[in-house]
């Protein structure tokens, strides 16, 4: 296997109109491919907007199965250009049981994996529960001609133990389609310091596990169809190496296709260096396992 992977990030925005945004990612995996990328992230729920900001029983309409027509659309995509794309779905799996899913399409088409989100947050204009069952699938990495890719999605990227459990269980790289945004109400200080919270978080995964972090956000305002603020996407999509350090960052308010170059030796390098795997106190962290407290 060669000793750098390049990464292409698609960060865009997102429209009611389902089959131009499916369309508008295909181009930008087209655009990554051109400079060379092997493997590409979208964003979030990028067939559509975000349509969480509210609890509207007619948005169950819009989930699929996979396969399906969007994953099969990625997987035709994936085969032409012989890439990895790891693209992001309302999954439709039973009546009444819905996820909110990343699919995993290898370099011949081939739907390789799939990840179920398993943080479901329920916060004022990100009303998940009301639409997402929990993950049923666990922490486990997604075997592919690139590396093995930890795969999570936006609200799992603020919990460490779902970082560490992927890079325990032999992730090469972490991967977190994401829709995060500000509340446009928010003054900028507020702002900045979310921003800054969340690029952080996502970095010191990288740096507490030794391993590369790939982000894509949305970018774009959406508005609330109950008539409040709406959700300002801050995008900011960016690659962060083994030590945290920035390989690549996109804009907060422009669409971006982003591709750089990882090095697959580095990790290795680094966790020689930083060895936390090694002196983990594994029986001591039992309380890990408790909500809260003793």
């Amino acid at each position: 296997m060669p000793s750098t992977l390049k990464i292409g990030l698609v960060q865009q925005s997102c429209t009611e109109d389902r089959a131009r945004n499916l369309s508008t990612s295909i181009a930008g995996i087209r655009d990554a491919a051109r400079q060379g990328a092997q493997l590409v992230l979208l964003q979030e729920l990028h067939a559509g907007v975000y349509f969480c900001q509210t609890e509207d029983t007619r948005r169950f309409d819009q989930a699929e199965t996979i396969p399906g027509p969007t994953s099969e659309a990625l997987a035709a995509v994936a085969k032409e250009l012989g890439i990895v794309i790891v693209g992001s779905i309302f999954e439709r799996r039973a009546p009444g049981v819905y996820h909110n899913t990343a699919v995993v399409l290898e370099r011949d088409g081939r739907l390789v994996g799939t990840y179920r989100k398993m943080h479901i947050p329920d916060d004022p204009g990100f009303h998940e529960k009301f639409y997402f069952t929990p993950g049923d699938l666990g922490f486990t990495p997604i075997e592919t001609s690139v590396g093995k890719l930890g795969v999570l999605v936006c609200w799992d990227q603020w919990y460490p133990e779902a970082a560490r459990l992927m890079a325990m269980h032999g992730a090469e790289l972490l991967l977190y389609p994401t829709a995060i945004g500000w509340d446009p109400r928010d003054d900028e200080a507020e702002k900045n310091r979310q921003r800054d919270a969340w690029i952080t978080i996502q970095r010191a995964h990288a740096i507490a596990n030794g391993l590369p972090v790939v982000v894509t956000n949305r970018i774009g305002h959406e508005p609330d169809p109950q008539g409040g603020a709406g959700i300002a996407f801050w995008g900011s999509s960016f690659v962060a190496g083994p030590q945290g350090e920035f390989l690549a960052q996109a804009p907060s308010d422009k669409p971006s296709v982003l591709v750089t170059e990882v090095s697959r030796k580095r990790s290795e390098d680094v966790r020689r260096i930083w060895p936390f795997f090694r002196d983990r106190r594994i029986d001591a962290y039992n309380d890990l396992l408790k909500r809260y407290g003793k």
